[in-house]
């Protein structure tokens, strides 16, 4: 179906690369998500351009162009415009693909004819949509315009075809369902539970390429539910499927795993960064692992040891960076942090802060708050929380690690005449713990002073030390919530 009189409003970047390609006699037509997005009143993220130029055409129009592939897309490179959407914008011709060996990328490609050739192609209805920029003519021969009025997301001709093709629609489908708050037609879903074991084809790096933009959706939780419904869970992580249905303690109205969509939907609502919305998801992801009844209720002892673990072995499966991975381990280990600022001090919260970083700490609020209303909380930040807030700060401008303290490792060789070694970071462990518990401490005149005396002691000594100060560095808050809880009679 051919609609006339479009008239949406096209960046002059875009423009130009479709007049320059009418006024050398090609056909062109705006194709896939950006048509989408202007017809539903987004604003697109991207800019594509299908052709009956073939590539070699398309590069001689163009001063400057990249070509990569062997799909035809020529990527013409806007150098004037500050706007990363326009910086580049992508060019290929008309295409027929044949043969799906690896579930994938198409054994044979070959140059279309006609747009209609490229427009049965493509994945979803709503993306088969082509625009016309000269005559404003929008070409819809698939019902596109029909199901985005429905919000609904439905295949080209038959879902099983489309997903054999390429495995990895059936989590474009739920992406996109996130992503426009669309729903999933019938027949679509149906196949995708069908064909989801299709999906161990595909490598780590496209599924996690998917992962974040579901995660990074205003609706994450909506298609990790659906995931979970039609069997694409597991190709994620296996993880995550595991708390599904498992209760908690009384604290707790939702199961595992309500709890943690509840969580990243509401890191979602705040735009958090993909960092604190992982950790929102997985910061109770070990709970099915350590779950133990005891005193009449259920336990979850340690599982945010167990599950900084697992959340690096998840992330590390799906190829993150190691900066995202070390970050998400580091929010999961501690995000049990006792806040109760009745009983807790500020040497604590100044191990809390060392332990996970001065540029986490603030990401580590943000992951309480999202546990706290993925409980069912009504407040996301009580006075309570507010209280240890004001208590960062103030810890904040004490010294909460080595590299903070007025005195060095290079001070401590020249005071006690030695070269590098285990027992300078020792010393240096010592001083830190002193330092901890009375930030006044940290004078040159007192830590020099300290440095004589601990020279004095023997390596073994100075070893036991090392080792204790190390380990009350780490845990002593830990130790500190252990007593409380004991005190109290929860856990």
């Amino acid at each position: 179906m051919k609609n006339t009189g479009y008239k949406f409003k096209i960046p002059k970047e875009v423009n130009d690369i479709s007049l320059a390609l009418s006024h050398a006699k090609f056909e062109n037509y705006l194709v896939g998500g950006c048509v989408r997005d202007l017809v539903i009143g987004k604003e697109p993220k991207d800019w594509d351009i299908a052709t009956n130029a073939r590539p070699e055409e398309i590069i001689k129009l163009f001063p400057k162009t990249f070509y990569e592939n062997t799909y035809g897309t020529v990527g013409i490179v806007n150098e004037n415009t500050t706007d990363k959407t326009l910086h580049t914008v992508e060019v290929t011709p008309y295409r027929l693909e044949s043969g799906y060996s690896d579930f994938r990328r198409p054994d044979k490609v070959e140059w279309g004819k006609t747009i209609e050739d490229d427009l049965a192609r493509r994945d979803f209805t709503i993306n088969a949509l082509a625009y016309n920029i000269e005559t404003g003519e929008l070409l819809d021969l698939f019902g596109g315009q029909k199901d985005i009025e429905k919000k609904l997301i439905r295949t080209v001709g038959k879902a099983e075809e489309r997903f054999n093709e390429d495995a990895l629609r059936m989590l474009r489908a739920l992406r996109l369902a996130s992503e426009l708050n669309f729903a999933i037609e019938h027949d679509t879903q149906t196949a995708i539970a069908k064909y989801s074991e299709l999906l161990k084809h595909i490598s780590r790096e496209r599924v996690r390429d998917e992962f974040i933009k579901i995660i990074m959706s205003d609706a994450p939780a909506l298609a990790l539910e659906l995931s979970a419904r039609l069997k694409l869970i597991k190709f994620i992580s296996p993880e995550l499927e595991k708390g599904i249905g498992v209760e908690q303690n009384k604290a707790h109205i939702y199961t595992v795993w309500e709890h943690l969509l509840r969580s990243l939907d509401h890191a979602a609502k705040k735009k958090f960064s993909l960092h604190v919305r992982l950790s929102a998801l997985f910061h109770d992801i070990a709970k099915p692992h350590t779950r133990v009844w005891k005193n009449n209720q259920w336990t979850f002892y340690g599982h945010e040891v167990v599950g900084s673990r697992l959340a690096r072995n998840i992330l590390s499966d799906l190829k993150f960076s190691k900066e995202i991975i070390d970050k998400v381990v580091k929010l999961v280990r501690w995000h049990m942090f006792f806040s109760d600022t009745e009983e807790i001090t500020l040497s604590a919260v100044r191990r809390i802060v060392r332990n996970v970083g001065t540029d986490l700490i603030w990401d580590l609020i943000d992951v309480r708050t999202a546990d706290r209303i993925g409980t069912g909380r009504p407040k996301e930040t009580p006075y309570r929380l507010r209280k240890y807030k004001s208590m960062i700060e103030e810890v904040l401008r004490d010294p909460v690690s080595v590299k903070q303290l007025v005195i060095k490792g290079s001070d401590i060789m020249n005071l006690t005449k030695t070269g590098p070694g285990p027992l300078i970071g020792f010393i240096l462990e010592i001083l830190l713990s002193e330092v901890l518990e009375d930030p006044k401490l940290n004078d040159r005149l007192y830590l020099e002073k300290r440095v004589g005396e601990l020279h004095k002691l023997s390596p073994k000594e100075l070893m036991h030390l090392g080792e204790t100060a190390r380990t009350k560095n780490v845990n002593e808050e830990e130790k500190e919530v252990e007593k409380i809880r004991e005190e109290y009679k929860v856990k």
